[in-house]
Protein backbone atom coordinates (compact mmCIF):
# COMPACT_ATOMS: atom_id res chain seq x y z
CA UNK A 1 0.00 0.00 0.00
CA UNK A 2 1.18 3.54 -1.02
CA UNK A 3 2.26 5.70 1.95
CA UNK A 4 1.86 9.82 2.17
CA UNK A 5 5.13 11.51 2.56
CA UNK A 6 3.86 15.40 3.04
CA UNK A 7 6.58 17.95 3.25
CA UNK A 8 5.05 21.46 4.30
CA UNK A 9 7.28 24.47 3.32
CA UNK A 10 8.80 25.38 -0.09
CA UNK A 11 11.71 26.96 1.37
CA UNK A 12 15.63 25.75 2.23
CA UNK A 13 14.36 22.80 4.42
CA UNK A 14 11.24 21.85 1.93
CA UNK A 15 13.03 21.53 -1.14
CA UNK A 16 15.99 19.90 0.18
CA UNK A 17 13.78 16.95 2.01
CA UNK A 18 11.85 16.71 -1.86
CA UNK A 19 14.90 16.45 -3.60
CA UNK A 20 16.66 14.09 -1.08
CA UNK A 21 13.61 11.72 -0.88
CA UNK A 22 13.50 11.55 -4.43
CA UNK A 23 16.87 10.62 -4.45
CA UNK A 24 16.38 7.64 -2.08
CA UNK A 25 13.95 5.94 -4.40
CA UNK A 26 11.78 4.51 -1.29
CA UNK A 27 9.60 1.93 -2.40
CA UNK A 28 5.91 2.31 -2.23
CA UNK A 29 5.38 6.28 -1.32
CA UNK A 30 4.16 9.24 -2.48
CA UNK A 31 6.03 12.67 -2.21
CA UNK A 32 4.05 15.49 -1.69
CA UNK A 33 4.98 19.14 -0.90
CA UNK A 34 2.43 21.53 -0.14
CA UNK A 35 3.87 25.66 -0.36
CA UNK A 36 1.77 28.54 -0.28
CA UNK A 37 4.07 29.88 -3.07
CA UNK A 38 4.91 28.35 -6.48
CA UNK A 39 8.31 29.49 -6.30
CA UNK A 40 11.04 29.12 -3.80
CA UNK A 41 12.41 32.35 -2.41
CA UNK A 42 16.78 32.63 -1.70
CA UNK A 43 16.27 35.16 0.95
CA UNK A 44 20.15 35.45 1.10
CA UNK A 45 20.28 37.36 -1.63
CA UNK A 46 16.88 39.56 -0.88
CA UNK A 47 19.51 42.56 -0.48
CA UNK A 48 20.72 42.59 -3.69
CA UNK A 49 17.15 42.54 -5.31
CA UNK A 50 17.05 46.29 -3.28
CA UNK A 51 20.20 47.20 -4.82
CA UNK A 52 19.48 46.38 -9.10
CA UNK A 53 19.46 42.53 -9.35
CA UNK A 54 16.93 40.55 -11.10
CA UNK A 55 14.08 38.78 -8.80
CA UNK A 56 14.33 36.08 -11.33
CA UNK A 57 18.05 35.32 -9.13
CA UNK A 58 16.18 35.11 -6.15
CA UNK A 59 12.38 33.33 -6.98
CA UNK A 60 12.97 30.37 -8.81
CA UNK A 61 9.58 28.18 -9.66
CA UNK A 62 9.48 25.22 -7.44
CA UNK A 63 8.35 23.62 -10.83
CA UNK A 64 11.63 23.92 -11.82
CA UNK A 65 13.48 22.56 -8.43
CA UNK A 66 11.15 19.67 -7.66
CA UNK A 67 12.04 15.98 -9.25
CA UNK A 68 9.29 14.86 -11.18
CA UNK A 69 8.69 12.70 -8.69
CA UNK A 70 7.19 15.35 -6.18
CA UNK A 71 3.43 16.30 -6.57
CA UNK A 72 3.47 19.93 -5.94
CA UNK A 73 0.79 21.11 -4.44
CA UNK A 74 0.48 25.45 -4.04
CA UNK A 75 -2.02 26.18 -0.95
CA UNK A 76 -2.07 27.96 1.98
CA UNK A 77 -2.16 25.36 5.44
CA UNK A 78 -4.78 26.41 8.16
CA UNK A 79 -4.21 23.86 10.82
CA UNK A 80 -2.48 20.48 10.95
CA UNK A 81 -3.81 17.78 13.30
CA UNK A 82 -1.10 15.68 14.58
CA UNK A 83 -3.32 13.10 15.95
CA UNK A 84 -5.93 12.53 12.94
CA UNK A 85 -2.56 12.96 10.64
CA UNK A 86 -4.68 15.65 8.58
CA UNK A 87 -3.20 18.77 6.96
CA UNK A 88 -6.45 21.46 6.54
CA UNK A 89 -5.93 24.13 3.45
CA UNK A 90 -7.48 26.98 2.25
CA UNK A 91 -10.46 26.44 -0.28
CA UNK A 92 -11.55 23.22 2.07
CA UNK A 93 -8.73 20.93 0.73
CA UNK A 94 -7.32 18.24 3.07
CA UNK A 95 -4.58 15.72 3.12
CA UNK A 96 -3.39 12.97 5.47
CA UNK A 97 -0.14 11.60 5.59
CA UNK A 98 1.96 8.66 7.02
CA UNK A 99 4.79 10.62 7.54
CA UNK A 100 5.25 15.02 7.83
CA UNK A 101 8.04 17.03 7.55
CA UNK A 102 7.20 20.44 8.81
CA UNK A 103 9.76 22.77 7.41
CA UNK A 104 8.26 26.33 7.58
CA UNK A 105 10.63 28.51 8.16
CA UNK A 106 10.56 31.85 10.47
CA UNK A 107 8.97 35.58 9.55
CA UNK A 108 9.51 38.81 10.55
CA UNK A 109 8.57 40.28 14.03
CA UNK A 110 8.19 43.83 15.31
CA UNK A 111 8.35 43.08 18.72
CA UNK A 112 5.34 44.89 19.29
CA UNK A 113 6.62 48.52 18.46
CA UNK A 114 4.55 51.17 18.05
CA UNK A 115 4.73 52.38 13.99
CA UNK A 116 7.64 49.64 13.16
CA UNK A 117 5.42 47.26 10.52
CA UNK A 118 2.97 50.21 9.33
CA UNK A 119 6.04 52.48 8.20
CA UNK A 120 9.13 50.64 8.05
CA UNK A 121 10.11 48.30 5.28
CA UNK A 122 11.51 45.09 5.01
CA UNK A 123 12.86 42.54 2.82
CA UNK A 124 11.98 39.17 4.22
CA UNK A 125 10.28 37.98 0.73
CA UNK A 126 10.74 39.43 -3.11
CA UNK A 127 7.42 41.66 -2.64
CA UNK A 128 9.20 43.38 0.38
CA UNK A 129 12.26 43.67 -1.39
CA UNK A 130 10.69 45.23 -4.81
CA UNK A 131 8.92 47.34 -2.72
CA UNK A 132 12.08 48.67 -0.70
CA UNK A 133 13.44 49.23 -4.17
CA UNK A 134 10.56 50.88 -6.00
CA UNK A 135 10.93 53.37 -2.92
CA UNK A 136 14.48 54.09 -2.92
CA UNK A 137 14.35 55.01 -6.68
CA UNK A 138 11.65 57.38 -6.00
CA UNK A 139 12.94 58.78 -3.47
CA UNK A 140 15.40 60.49 -5.84
CA UNK A 141 12.59 60.85 -8.99
CA UNK A 142 10.60 62.98 -6.77
CA UNK A 143 12.83 65.43 -5.23
CA UNK A 144 12.69 68.55 -6.24
CA UNK A 145 12.81 70.60 -2.87
CA UNK A 146 16.50 71.47 -2.02
CA UNK A 147 16.00 73.07 1.19
CA UNK A 148 18.81 71.79 3.74
CA UNK A 149 16.82 70.74 6.26
CA UNK A 150 13.99 68.74 4.35
CA UNK A 151 16.97 67.20 2.37
CA UNK A 152 18.80 65.93 5.51
CA UNK A 153 15.75 63.50 6.36
CA UNK A 154 14.36 63.01 2.66
CA UNK A 155 17.87 61.00 1.88
CA UNK A 156 18.19 60.01 5.14
CA UNK A 157 18.30 55.55 5.44
CA UNK A 158 18.26 54.02 8.89
CA UNK A 159 18.91 49.76 9.13
CA UNK A 160 17.37 48.84 12.42
CA UNK A 161 19.33 45.11 12.79
CA UNK A 162 23.36 44.57 12.93
CA UNK A 163 22.89 41.19 11.91
CA UNK A 164 23.76 39.75 8.68
CA UNK A 165 21.06 41.08 6.79
CA UNK A 166 21.63 44.17 8.05
CA UNK A 167 25.33 44.23 7.41
CA UNK A 168 24.67 42.96 3.70
CA UNK A 169 22.34 45.67 2.95
CA UNK A 170 23.66 48.43 4.74
CA UNK A 171 27.24 47.56 2.55
CA UNK A 172 25.44 47.37 -1.05
CA UNK A 173 23.42 50.81 0.16
CA UNK A 174 26.70 52.79 0.40
CA UNK A 175 27.00 52.02 -3.09
CA UNK A 176 23.83 51.72 -4.74
CA UNK A 177 22.61 55.42 -3.02
CA UNK A 178 25.65 57.59 -4.39
CA UNK A 179 24.90 55.97 -8.22
CA UNK A 180 21.32 56.99 -7.91
CA UNK A 181 22.26 60.66 -6.67
CA UNK A 182 25.13 61.16 -9.87
CA UNK A 183 22.10 59.76 -12.46
CA UNK A 184 19.77 62.31 -10.89
CA UNK A 185 22.00 64.93 -10.85
CA UNK A 186 21.71 64.94 -6.59
CA UNK A 187 24.88 65.94 -3.94
CA UNK A 188 25.40 62.93 -2.79
CA UNK A 189 26.71 64.49 0.22
CA UNK A 190 22.86 64.50 1.69
CA UNK A 191 22.65 60.94 1.73
CA UNK A 192 23.24 59.67 5.43
CA UNK A 193 23.13 56.01 6.52
CA UNK A 194 22.58 54.59 10.02
CA UNK A 195 22.86 51.33 11.39
CA UNK A 196 21.29 50.64 14.79
CA UNK A 197 21.43 47.54 16.93
CA UNK A 198 20.46 47.00 20.75
CA UNK A 199 23.72 44.79 20.89
CA UNK A 200 27.03 46.00 22.41
CA UNK A 201 28.52 44.53 18.48
CA UNK A 202 27.33 43.97 15.44
CA UNK A 203 27.09 40.39 14.74
CA UNK A 204 27.07 38.91 17.87
CA UNK A 205 27.15 35.25 17.08
CA UNK A 206 30.65 35.72 15.15
CA UNK A 207 33.91 35.64 17.09
CA UNK A 208 34.51 39.51 18.26
CA UNK A 209 37.31 40.21 16.16
CA UNK A 210 35.36 39.56 13.16
CA UNK A 211 32.61 41.78 14.61
CA UNK A 212 34.95 44.80 14.81
CA UNK A 213 36.44 44.25 11.29
CA UNK A 214 33.18 44.10 10.05
CA UNK A 215 32.25 47.50 12.32
CA UNK A 216 35.81 48.87 10.53
CA UNK A 217 35.02 47.76 7.12
CA UNK A 218 31.15 49.87 7.15
CA UNK A 219 32.74 52.94 8.91
CA UNK A 220 35.13 53.06 6.10
CA UNK A 221 32.31 53.09 3.63
CA UNK A 222 30.52 56.24 5.87
CA UNK A 223 27.80 54.09 7.44
CA UNK A 224 27.33 55.53 11.00
CA UNK A 225 26.88 52.74 13.60
CA UNK A 226 24.70 53.30 16.53
CA UNK A 227 25.00 50.38 19.68
CA UNK A 228 23.45 49.43 22.50
CA UNK A 229 20.43 51.26 21.09
CA UNK A 230 17.10 50.31 22.13
CA UNK A 231 14.00 50.94 19.01
CA UNK A 232 11.26 52.30 21.09
CA UNK A 233 8.98 53.67 17.76
CA UNK A 234 8.45 54.76 14.52
CA UNK A 235 6.38 57.41 13.43
CA UNK A 236 5.90 59.35 10.19
CA UNK A 237 9.32 59.99 9.11
CA UNK A 238 10.76 60.00 12.76
CA UNK A 239 12.22 56.96 14.63
CA UNK A 240 12.73 57.18 18.56
CA UNK A 241 15.14 55.29 19.60
CA UNK A 242 17.32 54.96 23.54
CA UNK A 243 18.15 58.51 24.01
CA UNK A 244 17.70 60.12 21.21
CA UNK A 245 14.91 60.58 17.71
CA UNK A 246 16.27 61.16 14.22
CA UNK A 247 13.86 61.95 11.21
CA UNK A 248 14.42 59.45 8.32
CA UNK A 249 12.24 58.98 5.43
CA UNK A 250 13.33 55.67 5.28
CA UNK A 251 13.95 52.64 8.01
CA UNK A 252 14.59 49.71 7.14
CA UNK A 253 13.99 46.53 9.37
CA UNK A 254 16.18 43.52 9.95
CA UNK A 255 16.02 43.30 13.37
CA UNK A 256 13.63 40.02 14.50
CA UNK A 257 12.04 36.97 13.43
CA UNK A 258 10.37 34.55 14.97
CA UNK A 259 8.55 31.33 14.09
CA UNK A 260 6.05 30.96 11.33
CA UNK A 261 2.92 31.56 12.86
CA UNK A 262 0.99 28.52 12.03
CA UNK A 263 3.29 26.22 14.10
CA UNK A 264 2.23 27.73 17.63
CA UNK A 265 -1.23 26.56 16.74
CA UNK A 266 -0.52 23.52 16.26
CA UNK A 267 -1.65 21.41 18.97
CA UNK A 268 0.54 18.86 21.20
CA UNK A 269 4.12 20.14 20.32
CA UNK A 270 6.38 21.33 22.98
CA UNK A 271 8.36 24.07 22.80
CA UNK A 272 11.62 25.33 23.97
CA UNK A 273 12.88 27.95 25.63
CA UNK A 274 13.18 30.12 22.48
CA UNK A 275 10.14 29.00 21.44
CA UNK A 276 11.57 26.52 18.64
CA UNK A 277 9.58 22.69 18.52
CA UNK A 278 11.42 20.69 20.67
CA UNK A 279 12.91 17.51 18.99
CA UNK A 280 14.43 13.84 19.83
CA UNK A 281 17.74 12.24 18.40
CA UNK A 282 16.22 11.60 14.88
CA UNK A 283 14.59 15.46 14.62
CA UNK A 284 11.10 14.27 15.00
CA UNK A 285 8.61 16.21 16.84
CA UNK A 286 8.22 15.83 21.02
CA UNK A 287 5.08 16.07 22.80
CA UNK A 288 4.10 16.91 26.39
CA UNK A 289 4.42 12.82 27.10
CA UNK A 290 5.17 11.53 24.11
CA UNK A 291 7.47 11.54 20.40
CA UNK A 292 5.45 12.03 17.20
CA UNK A 293 7.66 9.35 15.21
CA UNK A 294 5.93 10.09 11.81
CA UNK A 295 6.59 13.68 12.25
CA UNK A 296 9.56 15.51 11.75
CA UNK A 297 11.13 19.04 12.50
CA UNK A 298 13.84 20.92 9.99
CA UNK A 299 14.93 24.26 9.47
CA UNK A 300 14.60 27.70 11.58
CA UNK A 301 11.66 25.79 13.60
CA UNK A 302 13.56 23.00 15.14
CA UNK A 303 15.17 23.65 18.27
CA UNK A 304 18.69 22.53 17.01
CA UNK A 305 21.86 24.15 17.56
CA UNK A 306 22.22 26.58 14.57
CA UNK A 307 18.70 26.51 13.68
CA UNK A 308 17.93 30.10 11.38
CA UNK A 309 20.69 29.42 9.01
CA UNK A 310 20.39 28.05 5.64
CA UNK A 311 22.97 25.34 5.46
CA UNK A 312 21.33 23.94 8.92
CA UNK A 313 18.09 24.07 7.35
CA UNK A 314 19.91 21.43 4.15
CA UNK A 315 21.46 19.51 7.10
CA UNK A 316 18.34 18.70 9.08
CA UNK A 317 16.39 17.87 5.37
CA UNK A 318 19.00 15.95 4.48
CA UNK A 319 18.99 13.66 7.62
CA UNK A 320 15.34 13.48 8.42
CA UNK A 321 15.56 12.05 4.43
CA UNK A 322 17.78 9.49 5.71
CA UNK A 323 16.30 8.46 8.21
CA UNK A 324 12.67 7.83 6.57
CA UNK A 325 14.89 6.09 4.00
CA UNK A 326 16.68 4.03 6.80
CA UNK A 327 13.51 3.25 8.44
CA UNK A 328 11.66 2.21 5.16
CA UNK A 329 14.59 -0.93 4.86
CA UNK A 330 14.56 -1.68 9.01
CA UNK A 331 17.97 -0.46 8.88
CA UNK A 332 20.30 1.05 11.68
CA UNK A 333 19.92 5.24 12.25
CA UNK A 334 22.67 7.25 13.42
CA UNK A 335 21.51 9.93 15.45
CA UNK A 336 21.47 13.71 14.56
CA UNK A 337 24.64 15.32 14.83
CA UNK A 338 24.87 19.48 14.10
CA UNK A 339 26.83 20.46 11.66
CA UNK A 340 29.45 23.11 12.08
CA UNK A 341 28.13 26.43 9.92
CA UNK A 342 30.38 29.00 8.05
CA UNK A 343 29.36 32.80 7.55
CA UNK A 344 30.05 34.34 4.89
CA UNK A 345 29.37 37.66 4.67
CA UNK A 346 29.94 40.44 1.71
CA UNK A 347 30.24 43.56 3.28
CA UNK A 348 29.79 46.45 0.38
CA UNK A 349 31.11 46.02 -3.05
CA UNK A 350 34.42 43.49 -3.50
CA UNK A 351 34.58 42.68 0.22
CA UNK A 352 33.57 40.67 2.37
CA UNK A 353 34.14 38.06 5.77
CA UNK A 354 34.10 33.97 5.74
CA UNK A 355 34.14 32.80 9.25
CA UNK A 356 34.30 28.92 10.21
CA UNK A 357 35.38 28.23 13.90
CA UNK A 358 38.98 29.48 14.00
CA UNK A 359 39.22 30.07 9.79
CA UNK A 360 38.60 33.81 9.20
CA UNK A 361 39.33 35.97 5.82
CA UNK A 362 38.75 39.30 4.53
CA UNK A 363 38.51 41.37 1.66
CA UNK A 364 38.22 40.20 -2.04
CA UNK A 365 38.07 36.95 -1.96
CA UNK A 366 35.56 36.33 0.77
CA UNK A 367 33.36 38.44 -1.05
CA UNK A 368 33.86 35.88 -4.19
CA UNK A 369 33.36 32.61 -1.93
CA UNK A 370 29.82 34.29 -0.83
CA UNK A 371 29.06 34.30 -4.39
CA UNK A 372 30.38 31.03 -5.32
CA UNK A 373 28.48 29.44 -2.52
CA UNK A 374 25.45 30.59 -3.99
CA UNK A 375 26.59 29.49 -7.72
CA UNK A 376 27.13 26.32 -5.89
CA UNK A 377 23.33 26.59 -4.80
CA UNK A 378 21.64 27.06 -7.53
CA UNK A 379 23.80 24.72 -9.52
CA UNK A 380 22.99 21.60 -7.31
CA UNK A 381 19.02 22.16 -7.52
CA UNK A 382 18.59 23.40 -11.37
CA UNK A 383 19.18 21.73 -14.41
CA UNK A 384 22.47 22.87 -16.13
CA UNK A 385 20.11 24.56 -18.56
CA UNK A 386 18.11 25.93 -16.59
CA UNK A 387 20.88 26.95 -13.80
CA UNK A 388 22.90 28.79 -17.07
CA UNK A 389 19.10 30.21 -18.28
CA UNK A 390 18.80 32.00 -14.40
CA UNK A 391 22.39 33.64 -14.37
CA UNK A 392 21.96 34.65 -18.17
CA UNK A 393 18.72 36.74 -17.42
CA UNK A 394 20.47 38.24 -14.17
CA UNK A 395 23.32 39.56 -16.34
CA UNK A 396 21.13 40.79 -18.96
CA UNK A 397 18.47 42.11 -16.25
CA UNK A 398 21.33 44.59 -14.66
CA UNK A 399 21.92 46.06 -17.75
CA UNK A 400 18.74 47.85 -17.89
CA UNK A 401 18.62 51.46 -16.50
CA UNK A 402 17.76 51.13 -12.58
CA UNK A 403 14.50 53.22 -13.20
Amino acid sequence: MEKNIIIVGGGFGGIQSAISLARKKIKNVKITLISNKDYFQYYPGFYRIVTGASPIEVAIPLSDILPKEVNLVIKSVNDINLVEKKISCEDNYSFYYDTLVLALGSETTYFNLPGIEELSFGFKSVDEALKLKKHLVSLFEDFKDFDKNDSTSHFHFIIVGGGPSGVEVAGDLSYFLPKLAKEYKIDPSWITIDLIDSNSRILPTLPEKVSTRILARLRKLGINIFLNRTMEKEELEQVFIKGMSIKAKTVIWTAGTQLNKLIPKISGLQFSARKRVEVNEYLEAKGSDKIFADVFIVGDIANTPYAGLAQTAIHNARFVSKVISMRSKNKKIKIYKPEKVAFSIPVGVDWGVFSMGNINFYGFFAYFVRHAIDFVFFFQVLSFVKFIGLFIKGWKYRKIKLK
